[in-house]
């Protein structure tokens, strides 16, 4: 099995790194500063917020790698602020520990009084079964594969946060990226930290308009797609 140990972050959040890969759940860089930038200013902004709200329609959220629980957490009160609802479902094959979560600084990070009790009730909800954390925001914890996902014309958005290339390449892998494909509707957005230029080119024969964009602290790109023309099989 592999180790774990908790760092502190530029930023000053904390974040797991795993010492036999040299990789972390989160940038060295800052952790919150990075899931901020790449999955709600970069990812969230580029769909049409006015449009959701008129029609008191959720944006449903397709998290690849639920990992410490921090994108979903800052996804919440990002929602409050927006006056967005949010269906937020997640894959995970490996949860974090329940003394690691306890040791992750998150709830002190975020600038607001019920940090603490949505980060502890996001952890402690059940495994495949979709909760309400509170109105307006539904989470559905999927212990799985990302191999194993079978949703179709599911999702308005797909965080795409796994462990990078160098160290899990078969996460990247077209037949695993094709089933994200299928679980977005048409028009969909999938966002992600990496930028590898193998990665851009498989996102583009899955029918994705691809842009690399200005990365998070501490790095230069990161990609985000627009699902053009859906078909049922590329």
């Amino acid at each position: 099995m592999l180790s774990h140990q908790i760092i502190t972050t530029a930023d000053g959040s904390t974040t797991i790194q795993i010492p036999e890969w040299n990789e972390q759940y989160h940038s060295k860089h800052g952790a919150i500063q990075e899931a901020k930038h790449v999955f709600l200013e970069t990812g969230l902004a580029a769909l049409d917020l006015d449009f959701f709200r008129k029609e008191n329609k959720a944006i449903t959220i397709l998290e690849a790698g639920f990992g410490t629980g921090l994108n979903a957490l800052l996804t919440y009160f990002w929602a409050k602020e927006n006056n967005i609802k949010i269906n937020y479902i997640s894959l995970e094959a490996f949860p974090v520990a329940t003394n690691e979560i306890l040791n992750l600084n998150y709830p002190e990070q975020v600038n607001d009084a019920k940090a603490a009790e949505i980060f502890q009730k996001i952890h402690a909800i059940p495994w495949n079964e979709k909760n309400e954390i509170s109105p307006g925001f539904h989470l559905q914890k999927m212990h799985q594969k990302f191999d194993q996902l079978s949703l179709s014309n599911k999702a308005n958005i797909v965080f795409y946060d796994a462990f990078g290339p160098r160290v899990q390449p078969d996460l990247w892998d077209i037949n695993v990226l094709k089933l994200f494909r299928n679980a977005l509707l048409n028009r969909g957005v999938f966002v992600t930290y990496c930028a590898k230029g193998s990665v851009r080119r498989t996102l583009e024969s899955l029918n994705f308009n691809v842009q690399r964009m200005p990365g998070p602290p501490g790095k230069r790109e990161m990609l985000r797609g627009e699902l053009i023309d859906k078909v049922s099989e590329v």
